[in-house]
């Protein structure tokens, strides 16, 4: 067979029968991550923690960072060793039990759904405030926008990638514009934000937990693993390199927004929290670009839960219907149900609560990442042992420091799907616990 019929060589050829297409390789799969990351994290999460946290954010932006190359490091040896859709699910299945690969398949889900619907909420509450919508109008983008990005990934992995650096490209540069415009011009305000100081250490723990899962769109590559040409070396390469970059966009953009910021700016409960930061003309650059980065983190949020229900119906831990793989190499069913599920939790309408759960539930599954890696073999092993350790030491530590509301929905929604696996999947389907 020639690399041009071999659907496992990426070149677009039809894919076997019930399996993906593997049509991204570096740049695709860095954009596919960057698009994850650069948007919500940055637009949202940036701000509100300030309103939240007061100048800790400055330091737990690059404390977060640190963690989260810890979690990408062990995510991207996983994804090397084991290429499939699915993420940690499919980890956990392969190197600790079933039952640890349902709750990690179980807290993606629950995470990122909270995370989509957070970017379809900042992406309604930046259009509204560029066009002066009222909250009920919103709401309605909310869910439209879920609608729409769910229809274009219908349509297939290649065009959605496409769309994405598109997205991605905007971004990066309405980014670019605010930190360059905040130190060069005037006009963009000189007086440094007034917001109160935060409480020392306590704040700082809380604050890089609630940003943690800002960075953690590179899990959408290693999500992607079915789909991505040469996983060994494309997927380890995409997840440093989108690491490194927004590491530098959302340290930028936290130092223009602190030291150049309006004092009398009100962000921690807004759904567009970066406007009222800026003064004219520049908020309009900044209502731009997060809608756009909005979009592209919807688009790839998405995109990556379709993977993980997709790997879970595969599995008959969801719906049989769910692992369904249509001709043309799309999981049509799962996808589907992915933006329903999102545009019905975007009718919460309040981006601090959707995220902060999100927060919590993602620093879970990234602690169970951490302990399928050191499961590797040194074969397998791409990274030293020492970095999962301090991923698994620092997710489970950082859990702790969400707000205890949310640290207690968060234990019963996790609760309530091993349930579900119990109940329904363990004794109707006969699958071993």
């Amino acid at each position: 067979m020639t690399a041009d019929m071999d659907p496992s060589s990426g070149t677009g050829a039809a894919p076997a029968p019930g399996t993906l297409r593997r049509d991204l390789g570096v740049f695709g799969a860095v954009v596919t991550g960057l698009g994850s990351i650069v948007g919500t994290g940055v637009f949202v999460s940036i701000a509100v923690a300030f309103g939240l946290f007061g100048e800790e954010v400055l330091f737990a932006v690059p404390l977060a960072a640190v963690v989260a190359t810890f979690n990408g490091l062990s995510s991207a040896q996983l994804a090397a060793a084991h290429p499939v859709s699915g993420g940690t699910y499919e980890y956990g299945y392969r190197f600790l039990s079933p039952w640890w690969g349902f709750t990690a398949g179980w807290l993606f889900l629950i995470a990122k759904t909270a995370s989509a619907s957070t970017a379809a909420l900042g992406f309604a509450g930046y259009l509204g405030a560029l066009f002066g919508l009222d909250e009920s109008v919103r709401l309605g983008l909310a869910v439209g926008s879920a609608v729409l990005v769910t229809a274009l990934i219908l349509s297939g992995i290649r065009r959605t990638a496409i769309v994405n650096a598109v997205l991605v490209a905007i971004t990066i540069g309405s980014l670019t514009t605010f930190v360059v415009a905040g130190w060069l011009d005037p006009v963009f305000t000189g007086a440094r934000v007034t917001l109160e100081s935060g409480s020392g250490l306590p704040d700082l723990l809380a604050a890089t937990a609630f940003l943690f899962v800002a960075y953690t769109g590179y899990g959408r590559i290693a999500t992607l693993g079915e789909e991505v040409r040469d996983p060994a070396v494309t997927i380890p390469r995409a997840v440093v390199t989108t690491l490194a970059v927004s590491g530098v966009v959302y340290s930028s953009v936290a130092v223009t927004a602190w030291f150049k910021a309006d004092p009398q700016a009100n962000i921690a409960t807004s759904s567009a929290p970066l406007v009222p930061i800026v003064n004219q003309p520049w908020a309009q650059v900044v209502e731009i670009g997060a809608i756009v980065a909005m979009l592209g983190v919807l688009l790839n949020l998405i995109l990556g839960l379709s993977r993980v229900w997709l790997a879970m119906g595969r599995r008959n831990d969801m719906p049989s219907l769910l692992g369904r793989v249509s001709p043309a190499g799309s999981p049509t069913a799962a996808v589907t149900l992915t933006g329903a599920v999102v545009a019905v939790v975007a009718l919460v309408g309040d981006v601090r609560a959707t995220w902060s759960f999100s927060a919590f539930t993602v620093l879970l599954y990234y602690a169970v990442t951490n302990a399928a890696a050191l499961k590797l073999s040194d074969q397998q092993r791409r990274f030293p042992r020492w970095t999962s350790w301090a991923g698994l030491a620092s997710c489970a530590f950082l859990s702790f420091w969400v707000d205890p509301i949310t640290w207690g929905i968060g234990a019963a929604v996790v609760a309530l799907g091993l349930a579900y696996r119990f109940v329904l999947v363990t004794r109707t389907a006969g699958i071993s616990p």
